[in-house]
């Protein structure tokens, strides 16, 4: 049996995977599947997959399903960056407006609608899309296409989600956890699992080190619309480390999101 492994062709998730890439024989029972968080998480949910850095909404969403790596999350300390609400008003001034959401990200739109409803007290609607139009009242947008849209400049005003879930809770935001589906658990696979997620390791410690040569690597096997300047600059704010500020983070968020009603019940994290 083979060790699925969701694999996210965003800049965020380079670090995890770019020292895989040209090493598929040395890796013979681990196989990639590519797609965005909310095509993971559902995955993970339906059991296609083993593992990914999916949605960190995902383990909430199906409890007692999943464990966690100790080690890994997607995180940030104030700006993310890649997780942005642009806005023709002032976030303040969203009551009765229309905010167009991402559909590839789950965990970015629970997290927008408990800082609106929570933190802001404004009530929206909200419609569906992927892509960004000058004409919206607000959209949010994640991964690459938020780095993009922020080089366009073409919303008056921009939030980065991350900063403004620190500034609020006072904890940097954890957007993306690896979650692990428990079947990876078992005796036939456990040992694939425990070799690949050293790998990982690996493959985060040789991108701090070397990260121009990695995203290299990385943009030949996944192209990005942005100048390399641009890129190596977002690698200095976002972090991989799992903390235990960042698991209380967690915690949190989920709290938030039973209170919404964006899931059943929170869950205690529990880890491999």
């Amino acid at each position: 049996m083979d060790l699925l492994v969701g694999r996210i062709p965003f800049l965020v998730c380079a670090p995890f995977f770019h020292g895989f890439l040209g090493r598929k024989h040395e890796f013979p029972r681990i196989r990639f599947v590519d797609g965005p968080p909310s095509e993971h998480s559902r995955g993970l949910r339906e059991g296609s997959i083993h593992l990914s850095p999916a949605s960190s909404i995902t383990f909430a969403q199906k409890p007692g399903a999943f464990v966690l790596s100790p080690k890994f999350c997607t995180s940030c300390s104030f700006e993310v960056r890649s997780v942005k609400l642009f806005s023709r008003f002032p976030i303040e001034g969203l009551d009765g407006k229309t905010v167009r959401l991402t559909s590839q990200s789950q965990t970015s739109v629970a997290l927008l609608k408990i800082l609106l409803q929570e933190r802001y007290q404004v009530k929206t609607q909200f419609a569906q899309g992927l892509a960004a139009d000058p004409s919206d009242d607000a959209c949010l947008l994640i991964g690459d296409l938020a780095l993009e849209e922020t080089e366009r400049h073409r919303f008056p005003y921009s939030y980065d989600l991350g900063t403004l879930w620190q500034d609020w809770q006072g904890m940097p935001f954890v957007f993306g956890a690896w979650i692990i589906e428990k079947s990876a658990l078992k005796p036939e696979l456990r040992p694939v699992l425990e070799s690949y997620l050293e790998e990982t390791e690996k493959s985060l410690n040789a991108f701090r080190a070397d990260p121009a040569t990695a995203l290299e690597r990385w943009i030949s096997r996944f192209p990005a619309n942005l100048d390399k300047k641009t890129v190596l600059d977002y690698y200095k704010i976002i972090d991989y480390r799992f903390t235990d500020e960042r698991k209380k983070s967690l915690e949190t968020f989920f709290g938030y999101a039973e209170k919404l009603g964006l899931v059943e019940k929170a869950p205690p994290l529990e880890f491999l």
